[in-house]
């Protein structure tokens, strides 16, 4: 049972999803042929131009004029009731001039229908009740018989009288009658008394055999779709009557058939589906295709659900006025929320931007102080190792004077305990080992101070004029005037201790110095500051 239930579902399910399908792809074609529809009312229009071009030709003789005028009439018949009036008129006369009984009796039967539709029934009736029945030849009959049920059908809407809808049954069986069995008109008529009669199934049946077979671009396949469309009204079947109803509008409009019951019927489907906008469409077209042919009933008709649909209609449009107006006014703010966010959004860029930039000026700022740092670093470094070895050296020095100091006192020592008053004497009154540790401390000094600053003496000298250039002598390293100014750079300025460092006079250090300030390259006054700068080092 649960298998059955599964499978049945599925079916069901296939189905359903196979006539959507199929109902949206008769949908396309319904679309297409709307938008369409006036390039079909063109052709038509040309080709009524060119029958009505030919009718010169044929004037004054009777079987032509009355055939090319036939022609016409048949054109005009479904499209525009009041031309096809006009040249059935005009084909009485030419009967009646030629003495045609056939093409009277065909002339008026027809005009008798015409008027039919376009309301005017006393005028119908009274043209079929100047017909004779008997004698009317057999290929008359059934379109007189046909022409006799529309009346009544007709008639009987328009005045709500029940005894003519059953008179309309009653030639609708005198047409089936004379029809020949075979034709599509016979079987059309058949399944239409079967419909009515309350056989529905079988109606059913014979309909979609009918539509099955006949061509998209026949005028029966509109009549035959209609009639599934009606069935499926019956039945509640709103899908279907849009599928079927989109058949027969389809091929009405590719036939320019403004005679059409389809559009109408169509746009009442849509608007039971909830569909106004299709709906509104619809009958706009039922409308103006009921107006152009002058057809009074399906006028009627149109008028009585253009109200309806109408007033559904304008309220859709009126909800999706507010709805587009709410929509609009949240959009404004949101756009205006937008655009606040935008320029906030501008600002922190711009801040960010300034801010980048200083982090990058700042950034900038501190890798130079990060390298001048690492080259401090490495000048402390390097101060620090020459700090070192000069320390050791200064120990050196002052242990080898100490040993010296040592050496000496004992000397004298030894030579007292002896008795060597002569001897202590001269080596107290000499001066030859003073002289050789003061040369032996200058030289000490030259070899430090170059160490510290190898270029001293070639930049000093760039400060002096060229023919004043001081070279010292090639046994020295520095001369007393280069001396004095090392001192200087030292940051020994006073004259009193250079004199005493260097053990000569005042005067002598002061000479020195005027002198060779005298033969400066530049300013005198900043010499000496100059002389500061030397090695990269500003004392002051």
């Amino acid at each position: 049972m649960y298998k059955l239930l599964i499978c049945i579902l599925l079916i069901t399910i296939h189905h359903n999803g196979f006539a959507d399908a199929y109902t949206d792809s008769v949908r396309t074609k319904l679309d297409f042929t709307l938008k369409n529809k006036e390039s079909f009312k063109l052709e038509k229009l040309q080709r009524i131009a060119a029958l009505k071009d030919s009718l010169p030709l044929v004037r004054g003789t009777y079987p032509a004029h009355y055939t090319l005028n036939k022609r016409i009439t048949g054109e005009y018949e479904k499209f525009q009731i009041d031309s096809a009036i006009a040249y059935l008129e005009k084909n009485i006369t030419l009967a009646k001039r030629a003495a045609n009984r056939h093409g009277i009796n065909e002339s008026q039967i027809k005009l008798a229908g015409l008027f039919s539709s376009a309301g005017k029934y006393i005028e119908s009736q009274n043209l079929l009740s100047q017909i004779d029945r008997q004698s009317l030849d057999s290929a008359l009959l059934p379109l007189y018989f046909s022409t006799l049920s529309e009346f009544s059908s007709h008639y009987g809407q328009s005045s709500n009288g029940s005894g003519y809808f059953k008179r309309s049954e009653i030639y609708r069986d005198s047409l089936l009658s004379v029809l020949d069995t075979a034709s599509l008109k016979y079987q059309i008529t058949l399944a239409t008394k079967m419909l009515y009669n309350g056989q529905v199934d079988a109606a059913e049946r014979k309909f979609k055999a009918m539509l099955t077979g006949t061509p998209e671009r026949a005028p029966e396949r509109a009549v035959i779709a209609y009639y599934l469309g009606v069935i499926a009204k019956t039945r509640d079947e709103l899908d279907m009557q849009i599928y079927y109803y989109s058949i027969s509008a389809t091929t009405d409009m590719h036939l320019s058939i403004t005679d059409n019951a389809s559009l109408q019927s169509l746009a009442l489907a849509f608007y039971e589906d909830g569909d106004i906008e299709r709906a509104y469409l619809y009958i706009q077209q039922a409308m103006a295709d009921a107006i152009f042919s002058n057809v009074r009933y399906r006028t009627i008709e149109s008028t009585t659900f253009y109200p309806l649909i109408n007033a559904s209609f304008q309220q859709k449009e009126a909800k999706e006025k507010i709805f587009l107006v709410l929509s609009l006014s949240v959009i404004s703010v949101l756009s205006l929320l937008l655009l606040g966010g935008i320029i906030k959004v501008n600002r922190q860029k711009k801040h960010l931007k300034r801010i980048r930039k200083e982090l990058f000026e700042t950034n900038g700022e501190l890798k130079l102080l990060n390298s001048d740092l690492k080259a401090s670093n490495a000048g402390l470094l390097e101060a620090s190792h020459i700090k070192e070895i000069y320390i050791t050296q200064f120990f050196e020095i002052c242990s080898s004077y100490i040993e010296k100091h040592e050496s000496y006192r004992n000397t004298l020592y030894k030579q007292l305990l002896n008795g060597d008053t002569s001897g202590l004497k001269k080596a107290l009154k000499t001066d030859s080992t003073l002289k050789a540790d003061l040369d032996e401390l200058y030289k000490n000094f030259d070899v430090i101070f170059l160490n510290l600053y190898p270029s001293f003496v070639s930049e000093f000298r760039a400060l002096l004029a060229v023919e004043q250039k001081i070279i010292p002598p090639a046994a020295e390293f520095l001369n007393t005037e280069l001396r004095i100014y090392a001192l200087i750079k030292l940051g020994i300025t006073d004259t009193t201790k250079i004199a005493r460092f260097l053990r000569c006079s005042l005067q002598t250090v002061y000479n020195y110095r005027v002198k060779v300030r005298n033969n400066a390259l530049d300013s005198k006054e900043d010499f000496e500051r100059k002389v500061l700068l030397i090695g990269g080092f500003d004392k002051i």
